[in-house]
Parts: structure tokens; C-alpha cells; sequence
């Protein structure tokens, strides 16, 4: 009786809704950093301003149970295809293609034309879309997302790039705007600025007329805190001596803030980092002062990253449109544990050797670094290990979602993926589901599951508990199946955890259970033949 009561509430919350959106269609506005920290902002336990941020996770719902792909590119193919990233193209990074991937379905490095982006279903229904920031699906005129559904752009078209726009390094960048390419960024450019100032102006140039009547998709995907960590000198010196005493005692923090926050229980046992240079009293002083200096830039970056929210939410606010809009922010994975100075991958080694990476340039558009696995693995606690893994560390990303319109509110741990965002938002938006065919060709079908019953408060999850759900990326693997997890970090070995009672993936429950480890498995080997998963016959990406 429970269950057909709630059935016919989340009927009539979805009718309702629908009736609204009749009259007036709600806005769309997701935000992506790119490789932040599960703890970096203070809404979810960091000590980094961004008060911004916090204003809107509070006002909405934390997912706490929220899990991309491993990297970026692989994640931001979900978010826009709403299917799995083997399925759309991103089997493995387009940089990190491993010679027994090479030339096979589903790892192209780009997203696949057989593929409805959720712009271009958007688009269908009525919509404006617009995009302002680092695309990293593709990089022909075909690929490019002015050719994917979004009508205005600004884009960059690779992985990363110099936050300052200097484009005379090793590395280059690509930028377009509205398919076009960019010639030269202005002097004073810098990423976080740049884009947010791009997307409020094409916000507001698309917002007469017409096409002003219409709702809009904004899709504002910063570069920030990505490597090369690099930001305004006044920035970094806000942060000054703030990470002294190292990322040992910061992890320590997060977990007493996030605890006091209501976000995990502190009953529950967290990851205990096991770096393989140690901990924070094992470094030099010298490498510490580097360390320490390292953390201000990356800090710099967030709270510049959260400033510009701060100015795209105010611009929402004096167009009237903010409390119409759907605001969606997640991270793309987990805090990067990458060490780019001592790295062997080729063309990050050769950046970085080329640059100037002395104490005093640290930050500069001329220096060349990032911050390494220790300010990573404190970034992830609880979690188990950073970007690049399909543990927790790597896949579970801070994310919220607020709306006036939904019923639930504050903190909620359901297991949520990327790949629900496009069947969530076309339902929203009253935009069916294309169901395998969209403007004369067949498209991949969408996987992820609408929160809509969710987020009217009466449906306590998305996923079954008998639902799987598979990862995979540079041959580290997992799959869920509703408390319970097998994790591969890459080394071929399955291990079996309950995620709701160790969600630091502390406890191998390999033994005690063998008979559900061998059922996960199975349910794993019938996902990687479904979705088309090419174990690499070398692990690139190590970090």
C-alpha cells in the first residue's frame, strides 16, 4: 500500500511539474570544475573561500552519493549522452589510447555522431543552448560542440591548457567560438574569468527577441583547479602559510568538518592513505615549503573558480531567470594525484621540464606543476585513493543540485551517476526520450535513470538494489549493485566491499563472501560485454 501511495505521488509531483513546465519550462545551468576535491569547498568540509558555492548547496541537496568516470573526458561523455562512456565514444581518453584500443568502437576519443547530445535534444524541444569553457570531446569542425547541439560557444577544445593564455610552451590550445576558430585571447585573460564572463554574455545575448522567450541549457565547464596549477598572485597570497602543517593534519580537518556536517559518520572508517613517498614527516623542509606553496596556488584557483560562480549567479538574478533555473555542480572525477614534475608521461615531462618552476615563479603563467598525491588522497577522504581509479576516491565527486521546485533538500547518499543528468533534465524539460532514433539516424539509447522521483522527495533512491552499474577506465574497474561494490585499481584483482558500512573501501570482503564476489563479477563481465570495455594491454595513466 506504502509503495502504490508513493507511486501516486510521484505521479502526481510529476504531472504537476509538467503542467508548470507547459506554462514555463525550466532553465538549465551546469557547472563543472574540473578535477576539484570531494572536500575541497566548505559546504562539503574544506576550509577554501567559496562562499558561493556553500550558498547554493545549501540551499539544495548534496549528493553525497554522486560517481562519474575515473577522468574527465570519459565523464563528460555521460553527462552528455546519458549513456555509458564505452558506449559514447570516451572507452578511453582520446591522449591515453592503448595500441589494442586503437581503431575500436566506442574508443574513438570523441563523441560518437551515434550519439543524441543532450543539447542537440534540447534544442529539439525548444530550447537555447550555450556552452563556455573546456569541451574536450573532440576536435575536428564535426566534433566540435557547435556541431553537438550548442548553438553558443566558447570553447576549449582539449583536456587542458595555460590558465593565463599562454599558448607559446610545448603544449598548445584550441579554441573556438561558435565553430570558429580563435585567432588570440585578450592580454588579461584568465580561465575561470574568461569563461564565466563568455557565458554571461552570450546568456544575455541570446536572451532578446525571440530566442530570448525561449529556456536555456548552460553548460559552464571551467579548466580550474586542473594542472598547471596557476593563478592571480593576489589569490595565492590570501592562502599564505594556510597548509603548513601539511596534508596529513588537513585530512584530518576535512573528516572532523565533514562529520560535523552531517556528510559521513564518523563511525565509519575512512581510507588510510598509503603514499609511496610517505607521509607529510617524511619530506624535507624544503619539499614541504614547495608542497605548502603548491596547495596556496591550488586553493587560489577554487576561490577564484567560486568568484566567478558568484558573478554568473548574480548575472541570473538581474535577468530575472535564477529562480527558474535548475543549478547542477559537480566535479568531473576525483582530486588529481598526478605529480606532473616527476611524471614519465612524454608530453606532460616535456612541459614541464620546459618550464620555470622556481619558488618564486610557482603559480605564474611560466611555471609548470600540481600538487601531488598527498593533497590528493586528503582532498577524496574518506575515499580510497584519486582520479584515474574506479575507487571511490576516483568516481564519488561532490556534487548538488538546487531547484525551487524540488522537495528534497539538505543531505542525501543514494548512489547517483553522471549518466542520469540527460534523462533527469528531457524529463524536466517535457523532451522525450529519442529511444534509439533522433533526426533520421539511430543514437545510442540513454542508460542513466531520472531523479525526478527522487527529488520529489518520495522515492528514497534512483537505483534497485538488484541494479549493476559498471566502471572501467585504463583497466581499473568496478561495479555497484546496491550496498555492494567489487574494485580492480588496475592490478587484475577483484575486491569485494559494502559501501554503505565501509565507504573507504577499508575491508575486503573477499573471503567472507566469496559467492557474492563471484555473482558481482559475473554481473561485471556482463556489463563489459554489453557496453564494449577493451581492458588497455598497458596502464598509460599512472599516477
Amino acid at each position: 500500500m506504502m509503495r502504490l501511495k508513493n507511486m501516486l505521488y510521484t505521479l502526481a509531483f510529476t504531472v504537476a511539474f509538467q503542467a508548470h513546465a507547459a506554462e514555463k519550462k525550466p532553465n538549465f545551468l551546469v557547472i563543472v570544475a574540473d578535477d576539484l576535491g570531494y572536500s575541497d569547498i566548505g559546504a562539503f568540509g574544506g576550509e577554501i573561500d567559496t562562499p558561493n558555492l556553500d550558498a547554493i548547496a545549501s540551499s539544495g541537496l548534496k549528493l553525497t552519493g554522486f560517481h562519474t568516470a575515473p577522468t574527465c573526458s570519459p565523464t563528460r561523455s555521460m553527462l552528455l549522452s546519458g549513456t555509458d562512456n564505452h558506449r559514447a565514444g570516451l572507452g578511453t581518453m582520446a591522449e591515453l589510447i592503448s595500441p589494442n584500443q586503437k581503431g575500436q568502437p566506442g574508443h574513438e576519443g570523441y563523441l560518437r555522431p551515434e550519439v543524441a547530445a543532450l543539447p542537440e535534444l534540447l534544442v529539439s524541444g525548444g530550447y537555447r543552448t550555450i556552452l563556455s569553457g573546456k569541451w574536450h570531446l573532440g576536435l575536428t569542425a564535426q566534433q566540435d560542440p557547435h556541431a553537438r547541439g550548442f548553438q553558443h560557444s566558447f570553447a576549449l577544445l582539449q583536456g587542458g591548457h595555460n590558465h593565463f593564455g599562454n599558448n607559446s610552451g610545448p603544449s598548445t590550445a584550441t579554441y573556438t567560438q561558435d565553430g570558429k576558430p580563435v585567432a588570440k585571447l585578450p592580454d588579461d585573460f584568465y580561465s575561470s574569468d574568461y569563461f564565466a564572463t563568455k557565458l554571461i554574455e552570450q546568456l544575455k545575448a541570446s536572451g532578446k527577441g525571440a530566442e530570448g522567450k525561449k529556456p536555456f541549457f548552460a553548460y559552464l565547464a571551467f579548466t580550474a583547479p586542473h594542472w598547471p596549477l596557476q593563478a592571480p598572485r593576489a589569490d595565492i597570497a590570501k592562502y599564505k602559510g594556510r597548509y603548513d602543517a601539511g596534508f596529513d593534519v588537513l585530512r584530518a580537518q576535512r573528516l572532523k568538518r565533514q562529520a560535523e556536517l552531517g556528510l559521513i559518520d564518523p563511525a565509519k572508517a575512512a581510507h588510510i592513505p598509503a603514499l609511496r613517498s610517505g607521509g607529510w614527516d617524511s619530506l624535507s623542509a624544503e619539499d614541504k615549503r614547495v608542497a605548502a606553496r603548491d596547495m596556496e596556488i591550488y586553493a587560489a584557483m577554487v576561490d577564484r573558480l567560486d568568484k566567478n560562480v558568484g558573478r554568473v549567479i548574480d548575472a541570473l538574478k538581474r535577468s530575472g531567470e535564477y529562480d527558474n533555473t535548475v543549478i547542477l555542480f559537480l566535479a568531473d572525477n576525483g582530486a588529481e594525484g598526478l605529480d606532473v614534475a616527476r611524471t614519465e608521461m612524454v608530453g606532460i615531462n616535456k612541459a614541464a621540464a620546459a618550464a620555470d618552476n622556481s619558488f618564486d615563479n610557482l603559480g605564474a603563467a611560466t611555471s609548470y606543476v600540481s600538487y601531488g598525491p598527498g593533497w590528493a588522497q586528503a582532498a577524496t577522504a574518506p575515499s580510497w585513493l584519486y582520479k584515474a581509479y574506479a575507487t571511490e576516491g576516483g568516481t564519488r565527486a561532490v556534487s548538488f543540485i538546487s531547484y525551487k521546485g524540488f522537495e528534497r533538500k539538505g543531505v542525501n547518499g543514494a548512489f547517483l551517476s553522471v549518466a542520469d543528468v540527460s534523462p533527469t533534465f528531457l524529463e524536466l524539460a517535457g523532451v522525450a526520450d529519442p529511444k534509439g532514433s533522433f533526426q533520421g539516424r539511430s543514437v545510442e539509447p540513454i542508460r542513466g535513470k531520472s531523479w525526478v522521483s527522487y527529488l520529489s522527495g518520495k522515492a528514497d533512491r534512483v537505483y534497485a538494489p538488484n541494479d549493476s552499474f559498471g566502471t572501467e577506465l585504463f583497466g581499473s574497474r568496478a561495479l555497484r549493485q546496491g550496498d555492494w561494490k567489487i574494485t580492480d585499481i588496475g592490478d587484475g584483482k577483484w575486491r569485494l566491499f559494502n559501501i554503505a558500512e565501509d565507504p573507504g573501501e577499508t575491508n575486503d570482503l573477499s573471503l567472507e563472501q566469496p559467492d557474492r564476489r563471484k555473482d558481482l563479477i559475473a554481473a561485471w563481465d556482463v556489463y563489459a560485454k554489453d557496453v564494449g570495455v577493451i581492458i588497455p594491454d598497458q596502464r598509460i595513466y599512472q599516477p
